[in-house]
């Protein structure tokens, strides 16, 4: 098991963040998918009496997809997977500001894969210690990552210069471009905090899985906290009721690209 903490500080409000995220994935899963890979909506409705952080949160927006990964892993996992294995299912709470999200493969791998993210959305710099209420045992086993959407790392295969935080400003807000130690100076100001615990029960691929994933994650948040930045102009000014019917629009929209067309958006950067 590994379990690492990605800090996402980002120049908005708490507020504009929950429009902003539902906004990007909408247009994100658009983008990767095609070709026979990419994202099924199964399900997305409202939720009750569901407790989530100890009973603080038991109201919001649940959603069940599925991804189809064929073409977006490793070659190595590619060749061990049985068909039809690398169908992953996601299942969403979304009780904003807190979200938890749980990645399985109930087909193939049953309780011997799961990786749950956690998310609380908290208008700081991400200087919050353990905002997760962990118990001291998964604290001493937790990893802090910090991201910065402007100054850390991009593939070139990611990079677009009109998704870049450094070159970007918003006509709408005034904000960005975003340089040098921005985080500490910027206002608006929030972090997401993503708690990533991954599992994955398999003799000998067991690490070299569980590290894979984690990269991965870091490599997904990088990426498309830049576009939620950098979308700004898009999505800012949408309202809830906006996001819904762009929601339902999307889903349309992904039941039949994903089954023509070429395979589209991120795949594994080594094989």
């Amino acid at each position: 098991m590994i379990i690492k903490e990605f800090r996402v500080t980002l120049p908005l409000t708490v507020e504009e963040y929950q429009v902003a995220q539902l906004y990007s994935v909408a247009e994100a899963s658009k983008n990767e998918t095609g070709g026979g890979d990419g994202i099924e909506v199964l399900k997305n409705e409202p939720f009750t009496d569901y407790p989530l952080l100890g009973g603080e949160y038991d109201k919001g927006q649940y959603t069940h997809k599925i991804y189809h990964l064929t073409n977006k892993v490793p070659s190595f996992i590619r060749i061990l997977a049985p068909k039809g294995s690398l169908e992953i299912h996601e299942e969403a709470w979304n009780a904003y500001p807190y979200c938890k999200t749980v990645i399985s493969n109930p087909m193939y791998m049953g309780d011997k894969f799961v990786i749950i993210i956690e998310t609380m959305h908290i208008a700081d710099r991400g200087d919050s210690e353990n905002i997760h209420r962990l118990p001291p045992e998964k604290l001493k086993m937790r990893q802090v990552v910090p991201i910065d959407i402007a100054n850390d790392y991009v593939s070139r295969a990611d990079y677009k210069p009109e998704e870049d935080p450094k070159k970007f400003h918003s006509e709408k807000t005034g904000r960005g471009p975003l340089e040098g130690n921005w985080k500490e100076s910027v206002e608006p100001v929030m972090t997401c905090y993503k708690l990533v615990t991954v599992e994955f029960k398999w003799f000998m691929l067991q690490n070299r899985v569980e590290n894979f994933i984690q990269q991965t994650e870091q490599r997904l948040f990088t990426t498309f906290h830049r576009q939620v930045f950098c979308w700004m102009d898009r999505w800012h000014g949408y309202t809830m009721e906006d996001i819904r019917a762009i929601e339902e629009k999307t889903k349309r929209e992904l039941d039949d690209q994903r089954k023509r067309g070429e395979v589209r958006g991120m795949r594994a950067e080594t094989d």
